[in-house]
């Protein structure tokens, strides 16, 4: 019985929605009007100073704010543009993306929740967290995600909409405050739902090769990845076209998404991790695949740069445009090969994803977690529990 109750809370986590909510706090806090600010992920979990913030509200205004930060020699926060293909404004739907994940939930709900996924991390059986993730995999395909198609009821695909009620949706940010009586899953002022996400892109002519290998791995011992694949999503996969961009992919690829659980313990090591890993290394380093700019570690980003035909012309064209570093920053600058390493050697480096392991230190040999080659891909080197390899 006690195996089951995580099972439950897990279900309790998802079934419950309401309607209010108290959305996280800003993300930008300044002490003093737009002036000695800090700036925050969505976790709460990076931490980043700024002197000054500034809210433009045309292009001309984004424009000056820029122009007047470079006059003055200052660095500058990071700025992203998006451009998405969109159907014809004349096709009829009034689709609404509501995703399950991003509604609002009772705060002791998922507080709950939370503890129920730390409890199957720590103790739980193979048993329990393949049911666990099976009730969660049910629970979200049989509500569609949170899609309906006017706003409502859900009758099948496609769901098409407009962009804000379908691509920038999200009911839990935009919700009243009600004295985190509900919260955002991702609120960082409450024990909730905390994980890592990577993010690669493998060449479609490696693509069948690399979900073989994948699956190779997965059939050794399909119960590892009910604990270490998060199962709300799965291994989501995307197609991408290729680009003439400089940071472009140089040809059609599929785009692999993989969020699994991490510990709000620095250095804890998480059930099966070495799946995750290893999956990790069967892509970068067997098949050549190019990691997310905005998702993974520090290993995912190790050599990227030299994996672009066309990094050369860009890091020209970055020298000439912003030859002050306006836009660039440590992260940056390793990021690119210009400047210093990614790679972070200390005892559990590799359990936080700073350094591909290679001895026993980098682990958690304490915990029981040794340095180990992949079981599919020889050459990687992951963090296995003893027991389990």
């Amino acid at each position: 019985m006690g195996s089951l109750l995580p099972v439950a809370l897990l279900g309790l986590g998802i079934l419950l929605q309401l309607a209010g909510c108290s959305p996280p706090p800003d993300p930008v806090v300044c002490m003093h009007g737009t002036s000695n600010c800090t700036i925050t992920n969505t976790y709460g979990f990076f931490l980043c100073p700024a002197a000054n913030v500034t809210y433009p509200r045309t292009e001309q205004e984004l424009i000056a704010a820029v122009a007047a930060v470079a006059s003055a020699k200052r660095k500058h926060g990071k700025v992203v543009y998006r451009q998405d293909d969109r159907v014809d404004v004349s096709t009829p739907g009034g689709g609404l993306n509501d995703m399950l994940l991003f509604r609002a939930n009772p705060t002791r709900a998922t507080i709950a929740a939370r503890a129920a996924e730390e409890l199957l991390q720590e103790n739980g059986t193979d048993t329990a967290r393949c049911a666990a993730a099976q009730l969660q995999a049910d629970t979200l395909e049989k509500q569609a995600y949170g899609f309906t198609n006017d706003g409502v009821s859900f009758t099948g695909y496609p769901v098409v909409g407009y962009q804000h009620r379908i691509q920038a949706s999200g009911t839990c940010v935009n919700s009243p405050e009600d004295g985190l009586r509900s919260a955002c899953g991702w609120d960082p002022r409450i024990p909730s739902s905390f994980n890592d996400n990577s993010g690669f892109s493998v060449a479609l002519s490696k693509a069948s090769a690399f979900i073989i290998d994948m699956q190779r791995l997965r059939d050794l011992n399909p119960a590892v990845f009910c604990a270490g694949v998060d199962p709300r999503i799965g291994v989501a996969f995307r197609y991408i076209k290729a680009s003439s961009a400089y940071l472009g992919k140089a040809e059609d690829s599929i785009a692999v998404d993989i969020i699994y659980y991490r510990s709000h313990a620095d250095g804890m090591p998480r059930v099966y991790a070495d799946v995750v890993d290893e999956i990790e290394q069967i892509a970068l380093r067997k098949y050549g695949a190019l990691p997310h700019w905005g998702k993974n570690r520090n290993i995912a980003f190790d050599g990227a740069i030299s994996k672009y035909p066309k990094a050369h012309e860009f890091l020209m064209v970055k020298d000439r445009c912003d030859p002050d570093g306006l836009f660039s920053s440590e992260w940056s600058d390793q990021v690119l090969g210009i400047n210093g390493s990614l790679n972070i050697i200390k005892e559990h480096c590799a359990i936080e994803g700073l350094c591909v392991c290679s001895e026993d230190s980098h682990c958690a040999p304490e915990l029981g977690y040794f340095c180990r080659p992949g079981k599919v891909y020889a050459k990687a080197r992951v963090c296995s529990f003893g027991k389990d390899y």
